[in-house]
């Protein structure tokens, strides 16, 4: 840790940030920093029955620009402060625009919007789709409201509802989730909590489930390449994750949360301002699964019992004229997997077990001074400290890894002759030093990646935005790495968007903590040569049009993604006995399709139906001395999804239903009697498709407090056998990670309650 705090330090007393003279916060790099801080911020409504009615879906943006956001379910929206523009504009379809002088940033807004229609009684038809209307980046916004839609106890449980991330468990053992995204898994997403790149290096096997649904108020999906302001590791799509700030209207919440398998857990959300400058938040989560659960009588616990404390301290400082915010992150989490608990009390074999402890401790800091009669320009800097520690035991095989990470992005923007032309420019520093140690393969690594990037963005009013941008890094170990990337978005009417993107990506793998189910196996690990950095292009294109469906709203999404990949990681399978990582030969690509239609035939009742295609394949077996282009195992080629949420006035009783249909998928051809004969002759299996149920009540009432009760997996589908060879997890055909495929527990009841104090 010792190495983090003093670069840290070094970072804060640079020279460069003592040059006061020439620093200035723009709102826009504000933004990028703090999240959604520096803002104009207000709802937009109308009235029906003399009573004030939300319009989710509406367009707010500074007049005469493209500088815009969408209101939320609740009818909120929140805008950064635009350097030259002071008119705001809200709008709507069938509704009529509203333009309004903003005179003074901080007063919240409230905008109401009436009916083009001369009728007795106005339908408020509210946009079901959350496409961020005004971002070049196919960017897809998930609310609050949306995340209400299931328990979301934690960010891997937040996207149940989302068409384009699928999440699932990667073994039967560890209770590891892992997300795809454009048809790659979660370590090509450049996952942010906050513009920091958090979900990454040994955090990527539980990283998604250190992040409590409850502390997050939003999370923007991006697909393709993402800005280069934020790194070089986004190949699929890029993830930013806000927490509740410190300064929240909101200043408590608290949520209590029990299944039908015995998990508990427990969170606290509470913010106090301290003096008019300062305030203070404190984010907490504990929770813990006790139970044993064996559905499939196969003597393993289907879901490891474990343990969580999870908490954050952060403060908030703001001024006329500078404004910090920093914190502290620590979390602690213990598992144990494996056989029931039985085994070992029957004085038979010994009990196969899986143990993992975390330890993660985060300090983090966001500083911008603000320079009030120079709104055109800003300076901002971001510090983020990590120290992870993470111990295993895979029955008789050890594990343990540490992780120690410095990063700071200096982030400079200005406007060259007017606002339709717009520059950032800054320098990065990303210190990471990685020790893993696997039976006896030992692996050691420091990474001093010092960079620099700079982005143009031009902007056409009303018609196009183009952002061009680069980054140079210069990396100890692999050399000068160049990324480009491009984005464009073009109105081709008020209402029909076309956006297309283009970027390169790099990042460094990390073998053993990206594939931590795979070693809950019997398989004999093995590097068959220095792992070189994987690099990828992606190339993007999307459709966004805003209707009349049978005179109510509604959204059509199309959009198609690729990713070529010039060298990646292959993760072998194919022989039963071993696992081999290796460096790609030949091609290694992923095709993304998908379709997805937002519309609400009636009042308060949202409807989503979306369809996805993937076409994922690689090259395997090079290093044999044979060659052959798969499908990549564990991908679905089709994916349909169907939601269906209907609300009561101010949201008294909300029901909500997904409907998954999970395709077909490719799984590891285990041979006859384990032995592997070759890829060119290799049958290709494949796992069938399966539906899967997830429905919630809930029910608000005036006080404050919610409560809610659902279920996930209603249909009760489960993979029968899941671990190959269960009844001997010591002899060599052990298998609990390469042949998961699908849910591995049946039906599962929840309840809960949320409270929130009325403001």
């Amino acid at each position: 840790m010792k190495f983090l705090f003093i670069g840290i330090a070094v970072l804060a007393m640079s020279p460069v940030l003592a040059q006061s003279d020439s620093t200035l916060s723009k709102p826009p790099v504000l933004s990028l920093i703090f999240g959604q801080e520096t803002a104009i911020r207000g709802v937009v409504r109308e009235v029906v029955n003399a009573k004030q009615v939300p319009l989710t879906g509406a367009t707010v943006r500074w007049l005469g620009t493209s500088s815009g956001t969408v209101t939320d379910s609740l009818g909120r929206f929140s805008l950064p402060v635009h350097q030259t523009a002071t008119q705001l504009i809200a709008s709507y379809v069938g509704y009529q625009s509203d333009t309004l002088a903003v005179t003074n940033s901080s007063a919240e807004l409230l905008i109401t919007l009436r009916s083009e229609r001369t009728l007795q009684e106005v339908t408020v038809s509210g946009s079901p789709g959350q496409i961020d209307r005004i971002n070049p980046i196919q960017t897809e916004l998930i609310t609050q409201r949306t995340l209400a839609k299931a328990a979301c106890c934690n960010l891997s449980e937040s996207f149940e509802t989302n068409a384009s991330v699928s999440v699932s468990y990667s073994d039967a053992v560890t209770g590891s989730k892992q997300i795809q995204f454009l048809g790659l898994g979660g370590q090509y997403v450049q996952t942010n909590v906050e513009n920091i790149p958090t979900v990454r290096g040994l955090a990527t096997t539980f990283g998604l489930n250190y992040i409590p649904g409850t502390w997050i108020t939003s999370i923007d999906v991006g697909k393709g390449a993402g800005s280069v302001v934020n790194g070089y590791e986004s190949m699929s799509g890029q993830m930013n994750v806000e927490l509740q700030k410190p300064d929240d209207k909101q200043t408590l919440f608290l949520n209590g949360y029990v299944n039908s398998f015995g998990r508990v857990e427990g969170n606290a959300n509470w913010s106090k301002a301290l003096s008019k400058k300062w305030s203070m938040g404190v984010l907490g989560h504990a929770s813990t699964q006790r139970t044993e659960i064996d559905q499939n009588n196969d003597g393993f616990r289907d879901l490891p019992l474990y343990t969580q404390v999870n908490a954050i301290n952060r403060y908030k400082y703001s001024s006329e004229r500078f404004m910090a915010q920093f914190g502290v992150k620590a979390l602690y989490e213990d598992r144990d997997g494996g056989q029931l608990s039985r085994s070992e009390q029957s004085g038979m074999a010994p009990r196969y077990s899986f143990l993992n402890t975390t330890k993660r401790l985060e300090f983090f800091s966001k500083t911008a001074k603000l320079y009030p009669d120079k709104p055109y320009k800003g300076l901002g800097l971001i510090l983020n400290g990590v120290h992870h520690e993470q111990t295993a035991r895979f029955g008789f095989s050890p594990y343990d890894g540490r992780q120690q990470t410095l990063y700071a992005n200096l982030i400079y923007q200005t406007i060259i002759d007017n606002t339709n032309h717009s520059v950032k420019a800054g320098l990065s520093y990303l210190l990471d030093d990685y020790r893993e140690n696997y039976k006896i393969i030992r692996t050691a690594r420091t990474e001093s990646v010092p960079g620099a990037f700079a982005e143009y963005t031009y902007i056409y009013p009303e018609k196009l935005t183009v952002v061009a941008g680069g980054r140079v890094d210069f990396h100890n170990l692999y050399g000068t790495q160049f990324t480009p990337r491009l984005h464009l978005k073009y109105n081709l009417s008020d209402n029909l968007t076309v956006r297309a993107s283009a970027g390169r990506g790099f990042r460094v793998p990390n073998p053993f903590a990206e594939n931590f189910g795979y070693l809950v196996s019997s398989r004999t690990v093995v590097l068959t040569e220095s792992l070189r950095p994987e690099v990828s292009w992606n190339y993007g294109l999307g459709l966004t049009n805003d209707f009349q469906l049978f005179s109510k709203k509604a959204s059509l999404t199309v959009d198609y993604f690729r990713t070529n990949f010039q060298n990646q990681l292959i993760v072998d399978l194919e022989h039963p006995r071993e696992l081999y990582f290796y460096n790609l030969r030949g091609q290694s690509f992923a095709n993304s399709f998908q379709v997805e239609l937002n519309v609400q035939p009636t009042r308060r009742f949202d409807i989503k139906a979306a369809y996805r295609l993937f076409d994922v394949k690689q090259s395997m077996g090079a290093p044999f001395g044979e060659e052959r282009l798969l499908p990549k195992m564990m991908v679905s080629r089709d994916r349909i999804l169907l939601n269906a949420g209907y609300a009561l006035p101010f949201d008294k009783w909300k029901v909500d239903a997904t409907l998954q249909w999970n395709g077909p998928r490719r799984i590891p051809y285990l041979g006859e009697g384990y032995v592997h004969t070759g890829y060119e002759n290799m049958p290709v299996t494949n796992a069938p498709g399966f539906y899967n149920l997830n429905a919630q009540v809930s029910r608000a009432f005036q006080s404050g407090w919610e409560i809610y009760l659902g279920g996930e997996n209603l249909t009760g589908f489960r993979q029968q056998n899941p671990i190959v060879a269960p009844n001997d997890p010591f002899g060599p055909g052990f298998d609990a990670g390469s042949q998961v495929w699908g849910p591995i527990t049946g039906q599962m009841v929840y309840a809960g309650f949320r409270f929130k104090p009325q403001i």
